[in-house]
């Protein structure tokens, strides 16, 4: 088949980057024909379908107020994107459009599209977010409270209660965008919506969407599995008798919505830091984590200032065990990763299936787990993970200290369970040959309706 691949980032920016260019491999290694349609960017990876690229757009770097003012009146429609598109279309004449990540840069414009008309090009769209429910993608309101408000699809929610990033001109812009695209019934253009995991499919289906949505859980590439077994530890017990500290590991942007100050302050608690240390009756029948154990964060992002004031605070004891390693990437981040005992999914948001969830797995590393969006289908109590309650210090701090207490025998079935579950539910071939089917089955239907 011949597969158009969309996706405002063409380099690998994020979750639904690592996505789109490993399905991208993943179809050309079943022999399918792709092109791409992305935006122009210096960071871009090459590709021949770049001269159909649209221009560069910026709403939120260091630009004028007046190239903001421009850069915004293409946020919800965009001619240029509309008049590329149709140009590729026209040369690829492509079997099936796969759009990822394109409100705001590209735009839905494209789907309306005269070639699209014209052949009855089946589109499937992955949600990686939830922009089809809510206009800040989160399901989170501007006081920082997990929302459900905008399901009844009245999107001024988003501007009576400054959802997006506390800006009342913003929040007011995103409803504006996605009241114009349900009035526009853009989003009928698609045929079928792939939600990474089953809450985010439960969520889909509340919201309007129920009849063409698919539950398909992210995947890791071949070379993903590869690095993550290259990497799996299975002798940690023997690298803490010889010396080594133990650690459980954060790694991802270091924002409020990824609860790392929250985790920050259950690792005090657990181990009874600062204001912590003389709070023996909070220790529980677990205790206080052993002195031995560590906390590690890697990343980047607008809290890192705050999380050095609160290790600063507690004194010279947590400053000596909590260590901010900063970004990390490749195989320097995986070896993080599979030599951690635990790494800590602390979402305070409905995180849909985290990719740093699944390379934790990969690399027999178990999860503690937030109870929140589709994290919990990753976390299989007591056998991938632990899970606690998202955004509530003491159940992080009692999951924390039951997972430094797992002894060696429990943890080797663990790691077992890990591999086991990325092998079973993971696997490249195993997605995109599933996802041959989606295509196969719309792009029947769809050539039988044109017939008719």
């Amino acid at each position: 088949m011949r597969i158009l691949l969309v996706n405002k980032y063409f380099y690998r920016k994020g979750g639904a980057e690592t996505y789109f260019f490993a399905l991208s491999e993943g179809l050309r290694a079943l022999g399918h024909d792709v092109a791409f349609f992305s935006m122009q960017h210096p960071n871009n990876e090459s590709s021949y379908w770049s001269k159909y690229f649209v221009s560069e757009k910026d709403y939120v770097g260091d630009i004028s107020a007046f190239k903001k003012v421009q850069e915004a009146s293409t946020l919800i429609y965009s001619f240029e994107a509309r008049r590329k598109f149709e140009a590729l279309l026209e040369e690829f004449k492509p079997d099936v459009i796969h759009m990822n990540n394109v409100h705001r840069q590209l735009t839905l414009s494209i789907l309306d599209a005269p070639y699209l008309k014209k052949h009855h090009v089946p589109v499937v769209y992955t949600a990686h977010d939830y922009i089809l429910l809510c206009p800040a993608y989160t399901m989170v309101n501007g006081r920082g409270e997990v929302c459900d408000a905008c399901l009844d699809r009245r999107f001024m929610h988003a501007t009576k209660n400054v959802c997006v990033k506390g800006s009342r001109a913003k929040s007011l812009l995103a409803s504006v965008e996605a009241e114009f695209l349900k009035y526009h019934h853009s989003y009928d253009k698609i045929d079928a919506i792939i939600a990474p995991s089953e809450f985010m499919k439960s969520k889909l289906d509340e919201g309007g969407y129920a009849g063409r949505t698919i539950a398909m859980q992210n995947f890791l590439t071949d070379s993903q599995m590869a690095m993550g077994a290259r990497v799996a530890n299975t002798h940690k017990f023997d690298d803490a008798q010889a010396g080594v500290r133990p650690y459980v590991l954060f790694f991802g942007r270091l924002s409020q919505e990824k609860g790392i100050l929250t985790l920050v302050k259950a690792f005090l608690q657990a181990a009874g830091l600062g204001r912590y240390a003389d709070s023996d009756a909070d220790a529980g029948h677990e205790g206080f984590l052993p002195d031995a154990w560590d906390l590690h964060i890697v990343g980047d992002g607008p809290e890192r200032e705050a999380i050095n004031r609160l290790i600063a605070s507690a004194g010279p004891q947590a400053v000596s065990r909590i260590h901010l390693l900063g970004y990390k990437s490749g195989e320097d981040l995986q070896r993080e990763v599979g030599n951690a005992r635990f790494t800590v999914l602390s979402s305070e948001w409905r995180e849909n299936m985290p990719y740093s969830g699944l390379e934790s797995l990969a690399a027999q590393t178990p999860v503690i787990g937030a109870n929140i969006g589709g994290i919990p289908e990753l976390v299989v109590e007591g056998k991938t993970g632990f899970r606690f309650e998202s955004g509530d210090l003491d159940s992080l701090t009692v999951a924390l200290r039951r997972a430094v207490n797992v002894d060696e025998s429990r943890y080797d079935t663990m790691q077992r369970q890990c591999d086991q579950y990325v092998q079973k539910r993971c696997r490249q071939s195993g997605y995109v040959e599933k996802l041959e089917q989606v295509y196969g089955d719309i792009y029947d239907r769809n050539l039988h309706g044109k017939c008719e």
